[in-house]
């Protein structure tokens, strides 16, 4: 590589790592970074869908049929690859084909369909992605994918301060090209986990990985989105353990007595002073009225808890269990902010073992790669954050969304038999 292009850290540089490129590989990679911007809805979602709903729009819903059509192209023109990871990944299949069969009970069956079909374009995304790329690659275009949506968010804010920060509900408080502050937050952090990830596998340019991780922590900041800060911490903190672990067995064994002694600290104070915790954490004791809603629903959990309401069924039969959710909340509620109740809504008690199953199994991967691959920086980490997450938002299987691809990736990727 010439002196120029060791010091270049931009895009182009990113897609310099192989020799003897071409321009189908240049598209393809570009092709990647479009499809996981247009994943995380930044931009186009509040221009399209200011609702906050892409079910409100059907230019949005209209938009991914030609990502869909592209990814099947390409899935076609790797036949090989794409089988040899549908192999590896046979649980997550089967999670995405409960989904579809959950279509035979719906409350909403052409809502299930529709959804479902997505959730499964969505997974092809992410399994292509999989199948494409190295780990060192793969990275890479993650992390300038969040650069991209770092720099994007950073110029709404201050050009165009009316769409970039939020006058209502949180005044001052940045959103970015996202619907709202703690969208802007939750990426950034999965940004700061990407960017540390990058440093170490593209050590030549750790000057620009390094800025490019300051800035997901300013905006993560800068959205004041509590979640997203501990996610943050989380994020971080596993990665400095991973570096901490990798300098020796006596190192390891501190970092695991931390992490352990962490876990079982944190946990007494939630049993002993939930309420005290919650609020030093400047959050109320039942998480911004999250726990009456969960309360509410886990009774309409109860009534199923086989089968579920079908997948995405339930937020969308106005006339159905739905309604009295509303009634006993006193508010239009528009999910779970659960990702666990919300998957029990949409396929049962089954569907949730099946899902913890399969991230799970994803950490448990991640974790047997503690000492030895760079891509444990970013695959435990984001999935950790992910898991955290969920306690609070409907995160862990939704259609069209960056952080269902990426985990579709990332434990895809993780299951390879062999390192690439």
């Amino acid at each position: 590589m010439s002196p120029i292009a060791a010091r270049e850290p931009l895009f182009l540089s990113v897609l310099r790592q192989a020799p003897g490129l071409r321009s189908v590989r240049f598209a393809e990679a570009g092709f990647t970074v479009v499809g996981l911007f247009l994943f995380s809805q930044a931009l186009i979602g509040p221009l399209f869908a200011p609702s906050g709903s892409d079910e409100t729009s059907v230019i949005l819903r209209l938009m991914w049929l030609p990502v869909y059509g592209l990814t099947i192209l390409l899935m076609l023109a790797r036949p090989g690859a794409v089988l040899r990871t549908l192999s590896n990944n046979l649980l997550l299949v089967g999670l995405i084909a409960l989904m579809a069969v959950s279509v035979m009970w719906s409350v909403a069956p052409d809502v299930t369909i529709r959804r479902t079909f997505a959730l499964a374009m969505s997974a092809c995304f992410g399994l292509w992605i999989a199948s494409r790329w190295s780990w060192r690659e793969m990275i890479l275009l993650i992390a300038t994918t969040f650069a991209l949506l770092g720099l994007t968010s950073t110029f709404m804010a201050l050009a165009v301060p009316a769409m970039g920060v939020d006058h209502v509900v949180h005044p001052g408080a940045w959103k970015g090209v996202f619907w709202e502050k703690n969208t802007l937050g939750g990426v950034m952090a999965w940004g700061v986990v990407s960017g540390l990830a990058a440093i170490r596998v593209d050590p030549k340019h750790w000057l620009f990985w390094a800025g490019c991780t300051a800035m997901c922590v300013a905006l993560v900041l800068l959205s004041t989105s509590k979640t997203a800060l501990l996610s943050c911490l989380l994020g971080t903190g596993l990665a400095i353990g991973i570096a901490l672990c990798r300098r020796g067995f006596g190192f390891a064994s501190l970092m695991i007595f931390l992490g352990l002694t962490g876990g079982i600290t944190i946990a007494t104070i939630m049993l002993v002073a939930p309420v005290e915790a919650l609020e030093a954490l400047g959050r109320d004791a039942t998480l911004t009225g999250r726990t009456d809603i969960w309360g509410v629903l886990i009774e309409e959990i109860r009534t199923v808890p086989w089968t579920g309401y079908g997948y995405m069924a339930f937020w969308s039969a106005e006339n159905g269990p739905v309604f009295w959710v509303r009634q006993a909340t006193h508010w239009d509620v528009p999910t779970a902010h659960n990702g666990w109740i919300e998957i029990a809504l949409a396929i049962g008690i089954p569907g949730v073992v099946m899902t913890a199953l399969v991230y799970f199994q994803a950490l448990l991967r991640a974790v047997g790669r503690i000492f030895n691959g760079p891509e444990t920086y970013w695959a435990l980490g984001f999935i950790s954050m992910i898991l955290l997450v969920s306690i609070s938002e409907s995160n862990l299987v939704h259609q069209n969304s960056l952080g269902w691809v990426m985990f579709v990736a990332t434990s895809a990727k993780l299951a390879e038999r062999r390192e690439r």
